[in-house]
């Protein structure tokens, strides 16, 4: 084989080494931006937080920051991440919330006491996404929420300072605190069945993407009401579909057609001064 036929193939090969390792990569292990997995499973143990169960449910690392309020120390808030957790059975959905507080603060008794507290919000109508502080008057939210001080309660919402408690709630909570100093976490598992009765509940039946957020406050910090960190809008895939993010397969694609196009002129480009020589 001459010189220039070696160096064709060799770079030939090299250029496809390349467009596989580009555009598998990200097919591999990437997901889309603000989607959180949710785990279908046939039978499920699920309602404690230690349950040996969601040991094999993946995690999502969510970021959390101070809520847009008006309230006094509204950007005063200290809960930066939550990790969640969701698995879905033929029955129920199950979320799983934890995050990093170094104090267990359960009593709000006290003129300046306020409690841990987490919530979970849906759009009531799952046809469209609701404005994300706790929906507007014509597209209503659902918060499941726990706090230290009260339990579990299940909330309607049509903005700020609308919030309604439902009065036969469908929704349970399991709370634990766990470890010492900044070791310490909250753990919260919300269920709730699938199919409920009554009005302006969320649909969890649903087989498309589910929008979803997150609100954590910390007691200690004088977190309560408005002061709060809060994450943007993230869904649940229920619709299924590729796990890739498709804008991201789309340019590492386009990278390696861009890589071979160049390999090619090259190679060619040698081809013909070596046949020039």
């Amino acid at each position: 084989m001459t010189d220039h036929r070696r160096t064709l193939a060799l770079t030939a090969v090299l250029a496809g080494l390349i467009v596989i390792s580009t555009v598998a990569a990200p097919l591999a292990s990437a997901r889309p931006a603000h989607e959180i997995p949710v785990r279908e499973v046939s039978d499920a143990n699920l309602d404690e937080p230690d349950a040996d169960g969601w040991e094999a449910v993946p995690a999502s690392d969510v970021p959390l920051a101070s809520a847009p309020s008006s309230v006094p120390n509204a950007d005063d808030t200290s809960i930066e991440t939550v990790d969640v957790q969701a698995a879905r059975t033929d029955e129920r959905l199950y979320v799983r919330l934890e995050w990093h507080d170094a104090t267990r603060d359960m009593d709000a008794s006290a003129t300046r006491e306020f409690a841990d507290a987490v919530a979970v919000q849906f759009p009531a109508n799952t046809s469209s996404r609701p404005p994300i502080a706790m929906g507007g008057p014509d597209n209503r939210v659902n918060v499941w929420y726990w706090s230290g001080a009260t339990g579990t309660q299940e909330l309607l919402a049509g903005g700020a300072g609308s919030t309604t408690a439902f009065e036969n709630p469908t929704v349970q909570a399991n709370a634990s605190h766990a470890g010492t100093g900044g070791n310490a976490t909250w753990t919260v598992v919300y269920s709730r069945p699938l199919d409920v009765s009554g009005e302006n509940r969320t649909d969890l039946r649903t087989d498309g993407d589910l929008d979803v957020a997150f609100a954590v406050w910390n007691g200690s910090n004088g977190e309560r009401s408005g002061q709060k960190a809060v994450s943007e809008w993230h869904y649940y895939p229920f619709s299924g579909g590729p796990q890739g993010p498709p804008y991201e397969t789309l340019l590492w694609t386009i990278a390696g057609i861009a890589i071979v196009a160049v390999v090619g002129v090259t190679s060619f480009g040698i081809y013909r001064t070596r046949g020039v020589e």
